[in-house]
């Protein structure tokens, strides 16, 4: 009984000891910044700039790509992201109200614009009568297209493109073609010029190949609508990992980056959800 008593002994010494250590192998602070982003531009921009910044100050920033625009949030709110950077306020705001998420935006980093692109002509001016433009065909994107047309001054009334084509509003008879968002890059070869919103001309390579000739123009209420923010789970916002992360990314630095990169498919927006300018 005696020796039965001695090694159980033993044995609780060394479990303990060995949970000491294992405490004690532990980092005593967090330092790594876990953040979920679409690949184009914002694992980019992440990667080639903010984690270096985040590096001088001693924080690892962990980049975790996403190919969907679900799981980056479900996966914030579960905890297995500390951050995400890919959406708008609006589509935060649905997945809220129609997910049960509890999601909030911190600082926003860039807009996206839409942009009139062209590989045979110049400048707008050169766009001659009757040209082919094409434009996206989903509702809301066909819109803004019409609407960047219009600023431009190549047609005379936003309307559709039902009633641009031979219509009053088309003084140059260009002939506006709806194609599939997506596709459009690739329709450019056959056509003078389209509007191209700003992921799909990114990821066809067009702000090195071919710039835009133009690109939307923000006022202060769209731009809060079309920029994408740096996102977070309710009540994290204020941490020293969150606030650290927010001064990275709203610098000097990552507004050269972008305007350098992405040759006006992607503009700074560093602002927070009502729209004023956030400065660190």
């Amino acid at each position: 009984m005696k020796k039965l008593l001695t090694v159980l002994l033993a044995l609780l010494v060394c479990l303990t000891f060995a949970g000491c250590g294992s405490n004690e192998e532990k980092p005593a602070d967090d330092k790594v910044i876990k953040v979920g982003a679409t690949l184009v531009p914002h694992a980019e921009i992440l990667k080639n700039i903010v984690a270096k910044t985040l590096e001088k100050d001693g924080w690892t920033l962990e980049v975790v790509e996403f190919n969907d625009y679900v799981t980056p949030n479900t996966a914030l709110e579960e905890g297995e992201l500390d951050a995400n950077y890919f959406q708008t306020l609006g589509y935060m705001k649905d997945q809220n109200e129609n997910g049960g998420l509890h999601l909030t935006a911190v600082v926003g980093v860039h807009i996206e614009p839409m942009g009139i692109y062209s590989k045979k002509h110049a400048a707008i001016k050169d766009i001659p009568d009757g040209a082919k433009i094409g434009v996206p065909n989903d509702t809301d994107n066909c819109a803004r297209a019409i609407d960047l047309l219009f600023a431009y001054g190549l047609i005379d009334e936003a309307g559709t493109v039902e009633s641009l084509n031979g219509g009053t509003g088309n003084p140059h008879g260009f002939e506006i073609t709806p194609i599939e968002a997506a596709g459009l890059p690739r329709a450019l070869d056959d056509l003078d010029a389209a509007v191209i919103n700003g992921n799909y001309a990114l990821e066809a390579g067009l702000p090195q190949s071919s710039p835009a000739l133009e690109i939307e123009v923000f006022d202060d209420v769209t731009s809060v609508k079309r920029t994408n923010y740096i996102v977070v789970k309710q009540g994290t916002e204020s941490s020293e990992k969150i606030q650290a992360l927010a001064k990275a990314i709203a610098s000097t630095d990552v507004e050269n980056y972008i305007n350098e990169t992405y040759k006006g498919a992607v503009i700074p927006s560093f602002i927070d959800a009502d729209g004023n300018v956030v400065k660190y």
